[in-house]
């Protein structure tokens, strides 16, 4: 198959790839994200600590993971037609993908949070702050390197999966190299294939390393640091004044 030939092919299943990992890690960061934050709460020594509530996501968690992601596929088939109406191509190929990286982003999440200085925690509960103010104003500012990092992971983990799903109808890069690479015997285009695929996965690191290090440079820590050094006064203050007085 000459260059020509090829080029329509390699354009027209890269767009249906990038379809795939678009949509499918918009919706694990979407839903992983919430899960992750309600693993941390809820775990021991947590500010809404829920040992039930902990284990029975942690538990459905774990099963999300434990699927290989080929057997994944062909369960989901009825629940993938149910949603999207259709169970093939890129866009029936999006809802196992979603599925499979939902429960594998909130363990990154819930690693990532867990990361976080307690003390900062603290800080904020000092201050009065309740649990979304932890959230949003502690937990997912100070995590953020992290959280960008467990994203860069999941996608490259996608576009993985997402060669899986072309072998068994889903589209994309996988399919081209599976249709005409290993069926047809066009060697030149399944390496072409390959090479394409690295080069997704090295700019996907690259970017996402990129974007931890302009996090992690601009020091996220500050601002909460400055809020525990007054939490600590708020809280010795009423204390020195007391000793003071006897």
């Amino acid at each position: 198959m000459s260059w020509t030939d090829m080029q329509p092919l390699l354009y027209d299943n890269t767009l249906d790839t990038l379809f795939m990992v678009w949509w499918s890690t918009f919706w694990a960061v979407l839903v992983g994200i919430p899960v992750g934050v309600l693993l941390h709460l809820t775990d021991r020594g947590a500010v809404l600590q829920n040992v039930v509530v902990n284990k029975v996501v942690g538990a459905i968690v774990n099963i999300g993971r434990s699927f290989p992601f080929l057997i994944l596929i062909v369960v989901l088939i009825p629940f993938t037609r149910i949603v999207v109406g259709v169970s093939i191509g890129p866009t029936g190929a999006v809802v196992p993908l979603a599925i499979a990286a939902i429960p594998f982003f909130a363990r990154l999440v819930e690693a990532a949070l867990r990361e976080v200085d307690h003390g900062l925690v603290e800080a904020a509960q000092a201050m009065g702050g309740g649990t979304w103010t932890i959230v949003f104003k502690v937990l997912l500012p100070q995590a953020l390197p992290a959280l960008v990092a467990a994203v860069t992971t999941t996608v490259i983990t996608l576009i993985g999966y997402s060669a899986i799903a072309g072998a068994v109808g889903g589209g994309g890069l996988g399919n081209l190299a599976y249709t005409y690479g290993y069926q047809q015997y066009e060697t030149s285009l399944m390496i072409t294939t390959v090479v394409e695929l690295i080069v997704l996965v090295t700019l996907v690191q690259l970017l996402g390393d990129l974007v931890v290090r302009r996090l992690a440079g601009r020091g996220t820590r500050g601002p909460a640091r400055v809020g525990l050094r007054r939490a600590r006064r708020v809280t010795e203050e009423p204390a020195l004044a007391a000793g003071e007085t006897v």
